[in-house]
């Protein structure tokens, strides 16, 4: 895919964490990563853990949402939760909280879930009825409502890769769920930079973004009924897509079952567009949602990030914390929105 050369390179700063993103359009005329790999198949003779009927070579159940009669750990299951087999971190014990000098530890205690979000052997989310989706979602919603309840644990980072180079290791469509003792730091930007911006302007940051996306539309990937989707006028990456939801929220888990049911078709599209538009591209998202000891926040306002896995993040980088992005978002939100997609 080539991109057109919009002239002299851009500085642009992100106006929730004050990060700079270098727009260098020539850079667009490097190659980008070659369409990565899809994650490995089950070898000959084994069969996908996360398939219906497969139900016993995955830890026993979390919570499942299926048929009335059926049993747990058993078929008849639309989307299933499960312990990840090799967690980053283990819901039993405590936390330990000690000091070694000047430095701090505590036990890794915490909560790492897969959340399997259809019985079919299916690679996409794009792939599965939208009924699907939004029983995926409410899952969503309950974990963290139930996790909520452990005062040990303060903050729930909900996941997806697809695609090797986007972590995936098994291609059966799934999504993750990791609860901390502590809050990230990119979480704690986050919300300082949207605090700040309300204590200046008495106004939610994202909410005047999506008010001023929806006037101008330069760089409106999409619009439903609930939520915008968005290409960040900051973008660290090719075709970086923000949702948002258009009601002020700060909690994901206090998502209506209206905007739900809206989401459950919306988040579906803009997945699709961006599969053929970059032709099935690796990528990640990430659901940025308060802490949970928090009120309802009138300064932070929940959100998906959507990052497909185009360029890789090397030197400069990591050594300066600037991110170049080689395609502008608004010519990003331009191919996204000629992008024609097939219902499902």
């Amino acid at each position: 895919m080539l991109f057109r050369s919009l002239g002299m390179p851009e500085l642009r700063k992100d106006p929730i964490v004050g990060r700079w993103v270098i727009i260098a359009t020539e850079r667009a005329k490097r190659p980008l990563l070659p369409r990565p790999e899809k994650p490995p198949a089950p070898l000959a003779g084994t069969l996908c853990p996360f398939c219906e009927g497969n139900e016993d070579k995955t830890p026993g159940e979390i919570l499942a949402y299926r048929d009335r009669h059926s049993r747990a750990n058993e078929r008849g299951w639309r989307v299933r939760v499960v312990p990840n087999k090799f967690p980053a971190l283990q819901v039993e014990g405590s936390l330990a909280k000690h000091g070694e000098g000047m430095y701090d530890r505590m036990n890794g205690v915490g909560a790492h879930e897969v959340i399997i979000e259809a019985p079919e052997h299916k690679e996409s989310l794009t792939e599965i009825d939208d009924a699907n989706v939004r029983d995926m979602l409410w899952v969503y919603r309950d974990r963290l409502v139930d996790l909520k309840r452990d005062g040990r644990l303060v903050f729930g980072m909900l996941f997806k890769n697809v695609g090797t180079a986007a972590g995936a290791s098994l291609e059966h469509t799934h999504s993750q769920l990791i609860v901390t003792p502590v809050l990230p730091v990119s979480v704690i930007e986050e919300m300082q930079g949207a605090r700040a911006y309300y204590g200046y302007r008495g106004r939610c940051l994202f909410c005047d973004m999506i008010h001023q996306e929806l006037d101008s539309g330069k760089r409106l990937a999409g619009e439903s009924t609930h939520f915008v989707a968005l290409c960040p006028y900051a973008s660290r990456f090719p075709f970086e897509v923000m949702i948002l939801p258009k009601n002020h929220c700060s909690h994901f888990e206090n998502i209506t079952r209206a905007e739900v049911d809206d989401l459950g078709t919306f988040l579906k599209q803009v997945l699709a567009k961006i599969e053929a538009a970059l032709d099935k591209p690796a990528y990640n998202y990430v659901v940025h949602t308060a802490p949970f000891d928090a009120a309802p926040l009138p300064e932070y306002h929940w959100h998906i990030e959507i990052i497909p896995r185009l360029t890789r993040v090397a030197g400069f980088e990591w050594g300066t914390g600037f991110y170049i992005n080689p395609v502008p978002p608004e010519q990003a939100t331009e191919i996204l929105q000629e992008t024609e997609i097939e219902s499902r």
